[in-house]
């Protein structure tokens, strides 16, 4: 499945700058949204997930929250979620 990724981060979280590492080795895309930027974003965040933690990414109605690339890995693979080609 290829679906948009859509990747809640703070830009001196250091989970947040290893999951985009990782996500970009493995050739993915997302749409960031820094939760610093906005109370609104961050905000929306909270509703999504249920938590005040990042990483969250939110991709295909499903999302990940406060995760290691371990965990995004195994999600991604769980949910069949490919790199857009």
């Amino acid at each position: 499945m290829s679906a948009e990724l859509v990747l809640y981060v703070k830009k001196t979280c250091p989970w947040c700058i290893a999951a985009e590492s990782w996500l970009s080795q493995k050739g993915y895309t997302w749409r960031e949204i820094d939760v610093n930027a906005s109370q609104a974003s961050f905000s929306e965040m909270e509703k999504i997930s249920g938590q005040r933690f990042v990483p969250t990414l939110v991709v295909g109605g499903k999302h990940l929250a406060d995760f290691d690339t371990a965990q995004l890995e195994q999600f991604l693979k769980a949910e069949d979620i490919q790199p857009a080609k």
